[in-house]
C-alpha cells in the first residue's frame, strides 16, 4: 500500500507558532530531521537555537527576543538588567536580555545569539525563584522590579549601573523583605542603595 505524500506547508500549519522544536516535529513526520532540513532549505524554517526553530511560513513576524528567551530554557522568567530596563527603573538599553532559569542542563551560565542581542541564561536556586514575583507580559514571564534588581545584585555580586537607577519608584518595603531571601551580600546591598 501507498504511503500518502506529506506536503511541508501541511505539516508546518500543525506546528506552534512562532516557534516549535525538533520534538514537536517528530510527532509529525517520521524523519524530523529530513524533514526540517528540506523546510530550511525552501526558507519555511529557521534555525533560532539547537532543536529550536521559527515557522517563517504561518509567522512572518520574527519571535521577539523575549519569546525566545522563554521558549528556549523552560521554565525561565526575564530578569537583571533586562527586566529593569523594561520596567524603567535602568535608563540604559541593554543587549544582553538574562533569563533566569531552573533547568540544570546549562551548567552555571550559557549564552544564545539571537540577532543583535546575546540571550544569557543563569541558573538559580529554587528558594530564591519567586513564583509570587514574576509576571506574565504577552506570554513572556519577567521578573517584577525588585525582583530584577535582587537578582541583579545576587548574580553580578554587585549593583551595576548605580549612578543610572531610577529606584524612585521601587517599593523599598518589598525589596526590604525579598532581600531577606537572599544572601546577606545582597541585603548588604539593598541597605546601601536605600541610603542613597
Amino acid at each position: 500500500m501507498r504511503r500518502k505524500p506529506v506536503y511541508t506547508a501541511d505539516v508546518l500549519r500543525l506546528l506552534p507558532i512562532p516557534m516549535f522544536t525538533t520534538a514537536d516535529a517528530a510527532k509529525l513526520v517520521p524523519d524530523d530531521n529530513m524533514f526540517l532540513y528540506r523546510a530550511a532549505k525552501k526558507g519555511y524554517v529557521k534555525r533560532i537555537a539547537n532543536r529550536v526553530y521559527w515557522n517563517v511560513l504561518f509567522s512572518p513576524t520574527p519571535p521577539t527576543v523575549e519569546q525566545v528567551t522563554c521558549f528556549v530554557r523552560q521554565p525561565s522568567y526575564i530578569s537583571c538588567e533586562w527586566a529593569l530596563h523594561y520596567h524603567g527603573v535602568l535608563l540604559q538599553s541593554p543587549t544582553v536580555c538574562t533569563a533566569v532559569t531552573l533547568h540544570s542542563g546549562i551548567g552555571k551560565r550559557s549564552t544564545l545569539r539571537f540577532g543583535d542581542y546575546c540571550i544569557e541564561y543563569s541558573r538559580m536556586a529554587e528558594k530564591l525563584y519567586l513564583f509570587s514575583e514574576i509576571v506574565s507580559l504577552d506570554g513572556v514571564l519577567m521578573a517584577t522590579p525588585e525582583k530584577a534588581l535582587l537578582d541583579t545584585i545576587y548574580l553580578r555580586r554587585r549593583i551595576p549601573f548605580h549612578d543610572e537607577l531610577e529606584v524612585e519608584g521601587l517599593g523599598k518595603e518589598k525589596l526590604k523583605n525579598l532581600s531577606a531571601l537572599y544572601p546577606k551580600s545582597v541585603q548588604r546591598n539593598i541597605i546601601s542603595l536605600s541610603e542613597r
